[in-house]
């Protein structure tokens, strides 16, 4: 697992090519990949949430109970599992027009890898300052877009031309899913807080 977290990072493009060469299952990728890297943003955020609460760089948080926060957290990391799958198949329909249309299994696998930027970013929500987890997620995007368009082409096996292409609509797509979870995440994380930092921007 490291070692795909380092090569992604590091040199993603040859990377990408050790990924495809091992024709990867969806089944294992889960076992040995997504489970321990959605644990991630899920324990840290736990830890943050019940030990120091969110906050907006004030002296003021809001914390939830270790209750609340576990439930949550269970919640959280079942919504990371299945946008893994859901980004996938959104990968998957949009190249049906491909004449060399990868697999559904292939597009999970690579959504599954893809998601790494933004896995490691959650590390910020140890101590869970809303502007800075909100920078830490734009260097997850911005990261995660710069390996959706290097892997594209060599791991789904397409030209750079459908490459570009697919990259691009799978981004603005991806952000919108993203967009719509970021604001689950909140809600949920919130939710058990005593005062929940939803209603703090409407005070």
């Amino acid at each position: 697992m490291s070692n795909h977290v380092w090569g992604l990072l590091h040199d993603p493009e040859r990377e990408w090519r050790h990924i495809n060469a091992e024709h990867e299952s969806v089944s294992h990728l889960y076992v040995h990949y997504i489970l321990k890297m959605a644990a991630i943003p899920v324990v840290c955020s736990f830890i943050g949430t019940t030990q120091f609460g969110w906050s907006f760089g004030g002296e003021e948080s809001f914390k939830v109970s270790l209750l609340n926060g576990l439930a949550l957290g269970v919640a959280f990391y079942a919504l990371i599992l299945l946008a893994v799958v859901v980004v996938g198949s959104m990968i998957h329909w949009l190249a049906r027009k491909i004449p060399s249309r990868p697999s559904r299994n292939d597009c999970i696998i690579f959504a599954g890898y893809i998601a790494t930027p933004m896995f490691l970013s959650g590390v910020f929500a140890i101590y869970p300052i809303f502007w800075l987890c909100m920078l830490a997620m734009i260097a997850g995007i911005i990261y995660t877009a710069y390996l959706l368009y290097k892997g594209t082409p060599s791991f789904l096996g397409i030209s750079h031309k459908e490459g570009f292409i697919l990259s691009g609509t799978t981004l603005g797509a991806g952000v919108l899913i993203l967009e719509l979870m970021l604001a689950v995440v909140v809600l949920l994380w919130s939710m058990g807080s005593e005062h929940s930092v939803v209603w703090k921007f409407f005070e």
